[in-house]
């Protein structure tokens, strides 16, 4: 039989993720992985070169390993509760939102707790750690503006796990990988990757449990976490269907993170941004950190209380003047302004997003500063790096808050 004359224009027939719509062209797609399953050989070599170059760029010891999951952060935070806790009792430091309901789940799943609670801008006394039980706690509190500042309070010799929600951390801090068995982030915070994907990272000690590991109670597909599956999901073999736009997004992100000096290049570039910060509260005694102890206070989800002004009436006028998105304060958490300063946000920017605060607050008068390149400053969905060109955004969305 000859060669037929014609290939179809569009050779995608995967069942999902399914072919793209015809005249698609807003993504560049330069490894042909969109419209292709997510199991095929192309796609599986672009998730595990996603987590390999994570484990790298964060420094994660040898026998590390990592693997993409379900449902942002919270999905990552929430299988290892329902998976994996309740063998030993669970000591919950929380000091902001997300901290709160992992310890309130925990409470829910029926494990016993020790809960270790602190209010929003402090820590709690993380002394009281016991090492013959797992821990959970976050380790940059994303609606408090408070931060632990080192693992030194992590038992080296403990017994039980340590589960650390780190999703607004990761990549804006050094980790003692040697203190954190399980270790949970999702790309849409630091990096302003896309939303819907977590990522978990796994000590050797957690692997090792979790292929013991017999759960108690019925589970989800999607929390199932037990005998040979956290080593599946690590080597690429996901539980349900990821989007590999998202994924090759992030890579993007992360050869964007090599771009300017890796692991170092990042946490330097939010430092710098939270200086700006830093300089603006000293300058203005109208504002202040809402966490007051100086060691404590985030370098990312940067809380601030404003004296004496409409909050919601100041971030609404900044943000129609096109000056920043997305500023409020977390829903549950105490009246003031986050301002996102990760490590994809210019300095530049933050200070002339504060200029406008400033501006706004003094009642608008006299000359405009000047308006930032990008005003977003959402603490998630965050900003993509500043190179970001590869996705089309007439609406303007992406780097905005889902909540926008």
């Amino acid at each position: 039989m000859p060669e037929p004359t014609f290939k179809p224009y569009n050779p995608c027939f995967s069942s999902g993720p399914c072919a793209k719509r015809p005249g698609f062209n807003e993504f560049k797609d330069p490894n042909k992985v969109l419209g292709r399953s997510h199991r095929a050989k192309v796609c599986k070599d672009r998730i595990n070169k996603s987590m390999s170059d994570t484990l790298r760029i964060l420094g994660c010891p040898p026998g590390f390993k990592a693997g993409i999951v379900p449902a942002s952060d919270t999905g990552a935070v929430e299988m290892i509760l329902w998976s994996l806790m309740g063998e030993r009792e669970v000591d919950a430091f929380h000091y902001d939102t997300f901290g709160t309901t992992w310890a309130n789940d925990l409470q829910s799943l029926g494990v016993t707790i020790n809960s270790y609670k602190a209010e929003y801008g402090k820590l709690p006394d993380f002394s009281k750690v016991n090492p013959k039980n797992d821990v959970v706690f976050p380790w940059n509190g994303t609606t408090s503006g408070a931060c632990v500042p080192n693992g030194d309070w992590i038992p080296a010799d403990r017994e039980g796990l340590v589960v650390c929600d780190a999703t607004s951390a990761a990549f804006a801090v050094n980790f003692p990988w040697d203190k954190l068995d399980i270790t949970t982030f999702s790309w849409q915070k630091a990096l302003g990757g896309e939303a819907a994907h977590g990522v978990i990272v796994f000590s050797p000690r957690a692997l090792e449990r979790i292929r013991a590991n017999k759960p108690d109670r019925p589970l989800p597909k999607i929390f199932s976490l037990s005998g040979k599956m956290a080593d599946e999901i690590c080597a690429g073999n996901v539980i349900n269907t990821v989007s590999m736009m998202c994924v090759e997004d992030y890579l993007k992100c992360l050869e964007w993170v090599d771009s300017i000096g890796g692991l170092e290049g990042t946490i330097r570039r939010t430092a710098a941004n939270f200086e700006k910060v830093r300089e603006f509260v000293e300058a203005n005694e109208w504002v202040e950190f809402l966490c007051d102890v100086a060691e404590h206070r985030s370098k990312t989800s940067v809380c601030l209380v404003l004296k004496g002004c409409d909050v919601k009436e100041l971030t609404a006028k900044v943000e129609a003047a096109g000056a920043a998105y997305d500023i409020d304060s977390y829903r549950d958490a105490p009246s003031g302004i986050r301002v996102w300063c990760g490590s994809t946000v210019e300095p530049e920017d933050v200070a002339r997003a504060l200029e406008w605060v400033k501006y706004i607050y003094h009642g608008a008068t006299g000359p405009q500063p000047p308006l930032p390149s990008s005003p977003c400053f959402s603490s998630g969905p965050c900003k993509k790096p500043p190179t970001f060109d590869w996705y089309y955004d007439p609406n303007k969305v992406l780097g905005r808050s889902h909540r926008a």
